[in-house]
Parts: C-alpha cells; sequence; structure tokens
C-alpha cells in the first residue's frame, strides 16, 4: 500500500494518498497547508485520503491513482460499463427501427476495458495538474498517527517522513469485504476492485450479495452475455425501498440474470482445469448445492479503512460493530481537531457526491469563517441495474415508521417508456412511487422511479423535494412530453383506493 501527502500555503491543502497498484489497496490520503517544511512539514491542515471527499476538502481550501473507489474501482467504470451493456440492448432494438444491425454480435471485453481504464487514468492524471495548480506538493507514502497531531510514513525507499498539522481530517473510505467464514473466498474470489481491471473477461460468473454493487455488476455482465448468477442471503437491496428492490431482481431474472435465494456460500475450491467448484447451502430445501463457475465476485458489503491509521493511539472512537468512526454533526471525532467524512465515518450515506459535499463544507468551516453543515437528509441516488432504480428521501416502509401508515399517501404508476413500444420490449417493472404525507400540504416524503434514465429523472425532481415540494406542487408541474419523467407530475392513483395503478394511453 502507498500514500501520499501533500503541502501548500494556508490558501490550499495537503495530502497524504495510499493507493493500490494491481491487487492491492485503493487510495486514502492526506492534506495540509504549510508552517514550515522540514522532513515531512507541519501544516494547518493535514487530509488522509485520496478518495473524492478527501480531494474536495484539499482543494477547496487551496496502486489505483488519485480520485479514490469512485473514479478508479466505482461509479465512473462501473456507469461506463453499464452503458456499454445498454448499448447491447439497443442493437437488440435497432432492427425493429429500421437498422441492419446484428444484435448477436459478441462482446469484446478487452477493447471496452482498455478504453474505460484509459478514461480513468486520464482522470488520474487530471488530479495531479490540479493539485500542481493549487500549489500541493504530491508524496506517495503510508501514513499512521503517531500521536494526535503528527501522522509517520515511510516512502517506498523505506524513509521515515513525519507530519504534523493542527487539524487533520481522515477519509480514507471504505473497501470491498472478503467473507472470513468461507474456505477458498481470498484465494480464489475476487471483488469489484479486481472486476473492473481484469483483462479478460470474467466469464461465467457468481455474483454473491444482493447489495447494489452486486445486483450492478450482475446487471452489467448478463448484459454482455455473461452467464451470470446472484447468490442472496436474504433481501435484496437492504435499506431501499423492498417493492422498488424486487421489481430490480424481477426485471434482471426476466432478462437473464439467474438468483439463488436464501443461499450461503460454504465453500470455494479451484479445480485442474482452473475453473472453481463452489459448495452453499440452501436454506429454503435444506440442502447442500455444488455448481462450477469461472469467477466468483464477493459483494458482501464493505469495510472502513480505520485498522492501520492507529486511532487507537491517539483516542479517536470507533463504532463497535461497523468500525467506523464516530462523528458529531460537524464531522468532528472524539479528538475535537481530527475529523471524518466519506464512507469512512459512522452514519453517512456511502455515496460520492456526499463525501466530495461534506468535504468542501468541512474546509470553509475550519478556514473561511462558515458555519454550515453537511444536510444528508434527501440525498438522491440510484442504481444502476439493467433498469435503472432512482429514489430520494423515504422508503415506504421507512415512511410508515415514521408518520404510521395511517399518516401517509402514496400514489403509484406502472408505464410503459415510449422506446419500449416499438420493440415491444417488457415493460412490467417499470414504476413510480410518490409517498407523500396526508395532512394539511401533503408534503411529498420520498419518490422512487425504476426505468430508463433514473438517475437523470430522479436527479431533476430532487431539488424539489429538498426543498420541500408538496404534492398539489407537483400536480401543477407541466411534464415534457414524451418523456419517462412527465409520469411523475401525472400521479393521481392511490394505494389505498386499491384502483389498477397501470398508465394506459398516450
Amino acid at each position: 500500500m502507498a500514500a501520499a501527502l501533500a503541502a501548500a500555503s494556508r490558501q490550499s491543502w495537503r495530502r497524504l494518498f495510499r493507493w493500490r497498484a494491481s491487487g492491492s489497496r485503493a487510495p486514502c490520503g492526506l492534506v495540509c497547508t504549510t508552517r514550515g517544511l522540514s522532513d515531512g512539514g507541519a501544516y494547518d491542515l493535514l487530509v488522509v485520503g485520496g478518495g473524492s471527499g478527501g480531494l474536495a476538502c484539499a482543494k477547496e481550501g487551496t496502486s489505483w491513482g488519485l480520485g479514490g473507489t469512485c473514479v478508479n474501482v466505482g461509479c465512473i467504470p462501473k456507469k461506463l460499463m453499464h452503458h456499454a451493456a445498454l448499448l447491447g440492448g439497443a442493437l437488440a432494438d435497432a432492427h425493429h427501427y429500421g437498422w441492419g444491425v446484428a444484435p448477436s454480435a459478441p462482446h469484446d471485453w478487452q477493447q471496452m476495458t482498455k478504453a474505460i481504464q484509459n478514461h480513468v487514468k486520464s482522470l488520474n492524471w487530471g488530479y495531479r495538474v490540479q493539485l500542481q495548480e493549487r500549489n500541493v506538493k504530491y508524496f506517495n507514502i503510508q501514513g499512521s498517527f503517531v500521536n494526535d497531531h503528527t501522522v509517520r510514513g515511510f516512502t517506498k525507499a523505506g524513509k521515515e517522513m513525519l507530519v504534523t498539522a493542527d487539524h487533520i481530517v481522515l477519509a480514507t473510505g471504505g473497501r470491498p469485504r472478503y467473507p472470513s467464514d468461507v474456505e477458498g473466498a481470498m484465494e480464489y474470489g475476487i471483488t469489484s476492485d479486481d472486476l473492473f481491471w481484469l483483462k479478460d473477461s470474467p466469464g461465467k460468473t457468481l455474483v454473491v450479495g444482493a447489495s447494489y454493487v452486486s445486483l450492478e455488476c450482475a446487471g452489467f455482465l448478463t448484459g454482455f452475455g455473461l452467464d451470470t448468477t446472484v447468490m442472496m442471503r436474504s433481501v435484496p437491496l437492504r435499506g431501499f425501498d423492498q417493492q422498488m428492490a424486487l421489481l430490480v431482481t424481477d426485471y434482471m431474472e426476466s432478462h437473464g440474470t439467474k438468483f439463488l435465494k436464501h443461499c450461503t456460500m460454504k465453500k470455494l475450491e479451484k479445480l485442474k482445469n482452473n475453473r472453481l467448484q463452489v459448495t452453499w447451502n440452501n436454506h429454503d430445501t435444506n440442502t447442500e448445492e455444488m455448481s462450477v463457475f469461472d469467477t466468483v465476485l464477493w459483494a458482501v458489503g464493505r469495510v472502513p479503512e480505520t485498522r492501520r491509521l492507529n486511532l487507537d493511539q491517539v483516542g479517536v472512537k470507533l463504532h463497535p460493530d461497523s468500525q467506523k468512526i464516530l462523528v458529531d454533526a460537524g464531522e468532528v471525532t472524539s479528538v475535537p481537531h481530527i475529523y471524518a467524512i466519506g464512507d469512512i465515518a459512522e452514519s453517512r450515506p456511502e455515496l460520492t457526491p456526499t463525501a466530495i459535499m461534506a468535504g468542501k463544507l468541512l474546509a470553509r468551516r475550519l478556514f473561511g469563517q462558515a458555519t454550515e453543515l453537511m444536510d444528508y437528509d434527501n440525498v438522491a441516488t440510484t442504481v444502476f441495474t439493467p433498469l435503472e432504480y432512482g429514489c430520494v428521501g423515504l422508503s415506504e416502509e421507512e415512511a410508515e415508521s415514521r408518520y404510521g401508515e395511517d399518516n401517509i399517501e402514496v400514489y403509484h404508476a406502472y408505464y410503459k417508456p415510449l422506446e419500449f413500444t416499438v420493440p415491444e420490449r417488457d415493460s412490467s417493472q417499470c414504476y413510480i412511487k410518490m409517498v407523500c404525507l396526508r395532512e394539511r400540504d401533503q408534503r411529498i416524503l420520498g419518490l422512487h422511479f425504476i426505468g430508463p434514465n433514473a438517475g437523470e429523472v430522479i436527479q431533476g425532481f430532487a431539488l424539489g423535494i429538498k426543498c420541500g415540494a408538496t404534492y398539489p406542487q407537483m400536480k401543477k408541474t407541466v411534464g415534457i412530453h414524451p418523456t419517462s419523467a412527465e409520469e411523475v407530475t401525472k400521479l393521481w392513483i392511490t394505494k389505498r383506493s386499491g384502483l389498477p395503478a397501470t398508465v394506459t394511453g398516450c
């Protein structure tokens, strides 16, 4: 593992980044403002972590490479592979629209990954340029606390470097988790960190887990024409609206992805032909089952990168279960001048944009006389499965728990995107749900959308919901025709009414 340290003036920041070359770990980092440079230097601010949150915090004030999980092994390559898979579906549709194309043309994994990796490397280079433009010096070292103001790192040559700072921000993020109770898990399985940088197609793949990472990866692998199976222990997309989650998996299952439900892994063995023999327990039938795959991809959650920071040395407290850092509303840890942002912090959404915003606001509070805190309510997100699921606000389950079932109204509709009509594509899982309060102005508590371009749709509506939009205001909004998004403005059927919720006509 490596890390990076940068130094600059009081108007800029500094950072220490740990990153992963092929097969190791992803970035984290440090950032500071200089007060004199001897050895590693002494700074006003040090940021440990080179991901989105750490970079944002550093730049506001002033291996994988810079950019962290999102850029190197997360959002960016994931979305590009998702788009590549959707293009396969578009090829299948094209002949219905008069195009003479061959939808059965095989997918070239190597060509795709080369193009995606070139784009990622260009982003890495761009971050380096941005740091240079802000007079930030970059050190590629690994670091841990010596005391509550000092971090020790070692260069590749083994030289020790000490960095001291008045304020220290931890933004090291999380890494995919390997199960500790499955024989052969680490020896023969891979994670999403590895998948995006595979030189060759993963072939017949078993994706273990029911997280959004699991379903997104399984979705685009199926889209590339690969034999793909998802193994789920319990429910899909835990923490999301469960009606929507089941519609997502129903669509995936009806379009080629296989599911092993209520199953848990037992053993992973490598055969002489280099294929993997997988043994699992089926809890529905109380039987042990077995099959052979080319690749086993673990998507069973993430662990925070806190272990190597030597946090107990300085008194930074962790949550006993998650091992994430406990913080208050201002991202302050149990040590007043040490802060934590992003995935490493307890009770924070594991989303790149929230880490970026939290880092910027923290920097402004520390050095810009600002007082604004990060608002974690009504943060929109999208699951990039073959049929995308975008949402903002409360799920139906959360709304019922918080306000009571009798105090919420749920407007909903099944609809058919216009682009699905000519090729007669299945749209039975295209669905919209708006969760509102029943009383007074019927404030919108949550909006959930399954369909094409869900992220683009939800991003626009998120502003209104963040501003306290109500159902009557939504009804007064004129839709853009013909779009799927306009169906949100036309919602009128409630679950309580029991009326059929399928939209008919134009």
